[in-house]
């Protein structure tokens, strides 16, 4: 009688634990929270990490001989073989690229893309890869060295990226201009006083170009280097724990700055 009892309670006592740990779990583990590691397992079964960037946005993706390569495009590749995948790149044009992860279109985007308060309310970026030095650019000869100096100007930048956002910021007139080339021939024919955008641009630029009409004056110390990360979808948080795992061991290994002097010249991670 005295073992029954006690075979009672034993089983009393799991079942009251069972019935705890499921009460308990609902409100713990949300709907939600379980899509990450769903999508994380898609990934890993495709076995691929699709990736958006535009492709024409030296030193950071563009072509040469007809082939994709840059700094972002070499980052794509290692980031996927840290994760245990291989890269395929999208390029897409720059206005219609963030709206690609909305359609599942790629998995991330790696372009040059400025870490904000705004785009953080709608989607997940990784840790920091790159710290942006903003560049104001002319021609020689002018005084036109500081961004306080820009209102009324015209200013080239490309829609709706950061650069238009700090031109308009010091009220500038803005200049559309589809990529970097563009807004130094928009200099060059005086058809804009200037243009904003980062020194590797720049320093990229330089390598293979003259720009011995042009020079370019480093803002920082108007406007702090801007902080680009991976873009992700709000939902894929494992993706996103995934990405910044892989970029911690890149930067632990020298990786992220031999892949950033490779391709800019100097070391644009920190």
């Amino acid at each position: 009688m005295k073992k029954t009892f006690k075979n009672i309670l034993a089983v009393a006592g799991v079942l009251g634990l069972t019935f705890a740990l499921n009460a308990v779990k609902p409100q713990h583990i949300s709907a939600a929270e379980k899509l990450p590691a769903q999508t994380t397992k898609e990934l890993k079964e495709k076995g691929t990490l699709t990736i958006g960037l535009e492709g024409t946005f030296a030193p950071y993706s563009y072509r040469k001989d007809g082939k994709l390569t840059g700094f972002e495009v070499e980052l794509g590749k290692q980031l996927a073989k840290e994760m245990g995948l291989k890269a395929k790149f999208v390029p897409t044009k720059w206005d219609g690229l963030i709206a690609g992860l909305d359609t599942g279109k790629y998995d991330v985007v790696l372009n040059n893309v400025t870490i904000t308060k705004e785009r953080k309310e709608k989607y997940l970026f990784s840790k920091p890869y790159i710290y942006s030095h903003f560049a104001l650019i002319t021609k020689k000869g002018t005084d036109l060295t500081k961004l306080k100096q820009i209102k009324g100007q015209k200013i080239a930048a490309g829609t709706g990226t950061d650069n238009a956002l700090i031109a308009k910021k010091y009220k500038a007139t803005v200049v559309p201009s589809s990529d970097f080339t563009t807004s130094l021939d928009l200099i060059k024919q005086d058809r804009a006083k200037g243009a904003i955008n980062s020194m590797s641009a720049w320093y990229a630029y330089k390598k293979d170009h003259s720009t011995k009409d042009l020079k370019a004056t480093d803002v920082s110390k108007e406007e702090d280097p801007a902080k680009i990360g991976a873009l992700m979808s709000k939902k894929d948080k494992a993706l996103q724990k995934s990405v910044d795992k892989a970029l911690d061991k890149l930067r632990k290994d020298g990786k992220l700055k031999e892949i950033s002097k490779k391709y800019v010249g100097g070391d644009i991670t920190k």
